[in-house]
């Protein structure tokens, strides 16, 4: 059977986490808009925040990602999150 290392998952892992960390991300920022949009200026700097921390995120899992050598051989991201909110 063959046995993936710790590093080999991480680097199967990692580029669905990055993916998965920006499409929330995303998310975030149209609700920070929308927050915004009907005067709820103190909520929507909270949520701002919460995304700053999102993308800082972002870089750090990447920079571990191009630590371990990049994404696994074979990786495919073979799904979609779909977000419910509208």
């Amino acid at each position: 059977m063959d046995q993936k290392t710790t590093m080999e998952k991480l680097q199967i892992l990692l580029p669905h986490w990055i993916e998965h960390n920006h499409n929330h991300e995303a998310e975030f920022k149209k609700w920070v808009e929308l927050v915004r949009s009907e005067g709820h200026a103190g909520l929507a700097d909270l949520l701002a925040k919460a995304v700053a921390s999102m993308a800082e995120t972002d870089t750090i899992l990447k920079k571990v990602l191009a630590e371990i050598g990049g994404p696994g051989e074979g990786h495919h991201h073979g799904h979609h999150h779909h977000q419910h909110y509208d």
